[in-house]
């Protein structure tokens, strides 16, 4: 992969770059894998009968068992919190009615992103030049990719390098691969500084 470089200005602003296809291949298959387990979650959630007649779309209330899908779908509040907090089990409540209520807009806009990258993303490696907000979903969607890669290698805040004989050194090379395209469209979507 090339660097993201910017070209043209205000509404002809483009970020581009140039992927191989094995590349391509790989992100396609990251976003696919990532979009699947969301997709499952989603379509796993509770039916609601004030949802029917609402038409406000209600999910889970508790959070996922799954370590992937807890990273991407993480609580909105954490146990090291309880101690600011006068009542756990208020809190504990509360977590689940956020859940309930946002999970699928989080669904939504996980899987939205997922799709500007597959729809953007040339299939057999090539140019790519992508809008401000199609950059913007890349974003999200790489960052989706690198939390679920990261959960399934156990990775903390400073992820150690395994050995070249451990069973994930590739997954490994790809997590810092990614991070990598990640930082670059970044920085040429920021711009010249």
């Amino acid at each position: 992969m090339r660097t993201w470089s910017r070209r043209g200005a205000g509404a002809d602003l483009r970020i581009c770059s140039n992927l191989e296809s094995y590349e391509c291949q790989l992100i396609a298959s990251m976003v696919h894998s990532t979009s699947e387990i969301l997709s499952e979650r989603d379509g796993s959630a509770p039916q609601d009968s004030l949802a029917d007649l609402t038409g406000i779309r209600t999910g889970h209330t508790t959070a996922p068992r799954d370590a992937t899908l807890g990273r991407l779908l993480p609580d909105f509040h954490r146990p090291d919190q309880e101690e600011s907090m006068a009542a756990a089990p208020v809190a504990a409540d509360l977590n689940g009615a956020l859940r309930g209520l946002n999970e699928p807009l989080i669904i939504d806009a996980k899987l939205a992103a997922a799709r500007v990258v597959l729809d953007t993303l040339p299939p057999d490696g090539g140019d790519v030049a992508l809008t401000a907000d199609e950059a913007d979903e890349w974003l999200t969607a790489l960052n989706d990719v690198r939390l679920a890669l990261g959960a399934m290698l156990g990775l903390a805040d400073e992820p150690e390098r395994p050995g070249p004989d451990h069973p994930h050194a590739g997954h490994y090379d790809v997590y810092q691969w990614l991070t990598v395209v990640q930082e670059l469209l970044v920085e040429a979507l920021m711009g010249p500084c």
